[in-house]
């Protein structure tokens, strides 16, 4: 028996209903309760990782970064950061790995597709060890852990050392993007579950 062909009346777009409030709040409320949360800034020459224990207050577990090679071929540069963060998960048994949404700019589609790629193969090593994974705009994050939606690399980075009491700055930018990224999961676990 051929497959049932389906017509493009068969397919329902789904209507957006809500302001964007009640759309968070709902987001919110669907997120999974962690103890150790991973955060991935991912990139396709670098992307970093952090790891974070949450109880009272978030405190600081490891962090690094997953470094692919820049003229190595694009399958094997996504090889590269599939396995580390692979590695990253059994090395710290999170409870939920969180990434930033992705977002493009008309100016340059293309990054954003290469990125789409890299986050992907993050997004499948969470799955495969059957880890929730969690996202936030990148302007949520800058909100949630500096107090401005549009702060810069060493904004975050300075806030980041101050929230976690770090002695040195978290240094490079991915690795305090990792952290910051876990970090807003924490303050928005904590605001949540009160």
């Amino acid at each position: 028996m051929p497959p049932k062909t389906q017509s493009l009346a068969d397919f329902k777009i789904p209507q957006s209903r809500g302001s964007s409030r009640e759309k968070r709040e709902a987001r919110l409320s669907n997120m999974p309760s962690a103890r150790v949360v991973l955060g991935v800034d991912p990139g396709l020459h670098r992307t970093g990782f952090g790891v974070l224990g949450i109880e009272t207050a978030p405190r600081y577990l490891a962090a690094g970064v997953i470094r692919a090679r820049a003229d190595a071929p694009l399958p094997v540069r996504l090889e590269t950061l599939f396995d580390g963060l692979c590695d990253a998960i059994k090395a710290h048994h999170p409870d939920v790995v969180v990434v930033e949404d992705l977002f493009s700019t008309y100016a340059h589609p293309r990054s954003a597709l290469l990125m789409a790629q890299a986050r992907g193969v993050l997004l499948l090593a969470a799955q495969q060890s059957q880890i929730p994974v969690h996202s936030f705009l990148p302007n949520e994050v800058k909100q949630v852990v500096s107090g401005s939606g549009h702060a810069s690399k060493s904004t975050i980075q300075n806030a980041v050392k101050a929230r976690l009491k770090l002695k040195e700055l978290p240094e490079p930018s991915d690795l305090a993007d990792a952290l910051a990224i876990a970090l807003c999961f924490a303050l928005r676990q904590n605001v949540n579950h009160r």
